[in-house]
């Protein structure tokens, strides 16, 4: 994602002193070029990026128009620009993060961790077994 937003080389999305930026940047609304930046990532259709962040068709549709994301919206996004570097750093880079992110776990009954990861207590999960596979307890 771009310099000014998510940091860069997997860093953490907040990381001190840049939480308090990007906590008001998230209030503000990001603008769609991060919404862009991470559906490349994470090699998404804005459809489907847009479905894990809530949007329908429509409102993704406005949210392009205007050049922003909401609240709500830039808050999720930040949740999974998180969890795709945590992925990142665990599974040895973004292809192995992009397909592990997508395919159904057994962990998760079945779903995928960005699914999974549809609620902050999801997200939470979907790290903590990332956790574990970092130090080689599989579960």
């Amino acid at each position: 994602m771009p310099e000014e937003g998510f940091g860069t080389g997997g860093e953490s999305v907040l990381r001190e002193p840049e939480a308090a930026y990007i906590i008001n940047r998230v209030r503000d609304g990001l603008p769609m070029a991060e919404f862009q930046s991470l559906r490349e990532m994470l090699g998404l259709s804005e459809e489907r990026l847009g479905a894990l962040l809530g949007m329908s068709r429509a409102t993704l549709h406005r949210r392009k128009k205007s050049g922003h994301l909401d609240r709500t919206e830039s808050d999720r996004l930040v949740r999974y620009a998180r969890l795709f570097y945590r992925a990142s750093e665990a599974l040895g880079g973004i292809a192995g993060a992009r397909s592990w992110l997508s395919a159904p776990a057994r962990a998760f009954q079945g779903e995928c961790p960005l699914d999974f990861a549809d609620t902050e207590i999801g997200a939470r999960e979907v790290e903590a077994l990332l956790g574990r596979l970092e130090h080689g307890v599989f579960s």
